[in-house]
């Protein structure tokens, strides 16, 4: 039984991704609906194969992206996940649970997500992980229209909830393409905290490396992942400095034509 419930992804290029990510929640919805921002690749007719309506939307930004998905629901339960990820069964059981005896009262739940690296089967039972709320009711949650930042706020006072189990988050095609994926990002990073007069400091951007490499071995246990989460965490940091010396870099280019 399909539930009253709309589940949305936005997507780009997610032909090897997107199909797995369909087919994990295809039981739960009659209305999954997947955001393409311009893909080159087949992710529109795997999508639409896998029986999800596929709607183009120039790139705004993630918040925004995933603001425009909220509208084209026909249902007020949503359920928003990436093109990457993929719900267990014990958590599309949870999900179908709560419908069980109709549409439970306007609520969000947060949705446990962990990172799944090349080589790995599952998430990491000590994996580093985010509870965003994903699963909510359209009256009581809407997405921040952030263009770099994407998560639900939530009305005051709304109930907040945690579903079971583990989505499967397969972030890291490869080195070269987490890092590609993550020198854009910087950028468009570095264009919001300049729009919102956030500043980096000297010492900062010396910092960075070290301090987001040890963030992420230590902190969010990459140390327990073996070679790959060495890698990524060096990515990681890599990628942390990144955005500082992009920051400065554009700063020094603004102070220059300013002179001119």
């Amino acid at each position: 039984m399909v539930l009253p419930l709309s589940i949305y992804i936005i997507a780009r290029n997610e032909a090897d991704r997107i199909g797995a990510t369909i087919r994990a929640v295809a039981a739960l919805s009659d209305d999954i609906v997947v955001i393409d921002s311009g893909s080159t690749d087949d992710t529109a007719a795997v999508a639409t194969a896998q029986g999800a309506r596929v709607i183009f939307n120039p790139w705004p930004g993630y918040g925004l992206q995933k603001q425009f998905g909220e509208d084209q629901c026909r249902h007020d339960w949503l359920l928003n996940i990436d093109a990457d990820e993929v719900v267990p069964p014990d958590m599309a059981e949870a999900i179908r649970a709560l419908f069980a005896a109709g549409a439970p009262p306007p609520a969000g739940y947060r949705v446990r997500i962990a990172e799944v690296f090349p080589g790995e089967s599952r998430p990491h039972a000590l994996a580093y992980a985010l509870t965003p709320v994903r699963l909510y009711h359209r009256s009581v949650g809407r997405y921040s229209p952030s263009t770099v930042h994407d998560r639900v706020v939530m009305v005051p006072g709304a109930p907040i909830h945690r579903l079971a189990g583990t989505v499967a988050h397969y972030s890291v095609r490869s080195l070269g393409d987490q890092i590609a994926k993550l020198n854009a990002y910087a950028d468009q990073q570095v264009d919001d905290m300049l729009a919102r007069g956030d500043g980096v400091s000297r010492l900062r951007m010396v910092l960075e490396f070290p301090a987001n490499f040890i963030k992420a071995y230590i902190g969010r246990r990459h140390a327990l992942r073996g070679t790959y989460g060495f890698m990524t965490a060096m990515n990681f940091a890599f990628y942390r400095y990144l955005r500082a010396a992009k920051y400065w870099e554009r700063r020094l280019d603004r102070r220059g034509r300013n002179d001119d």
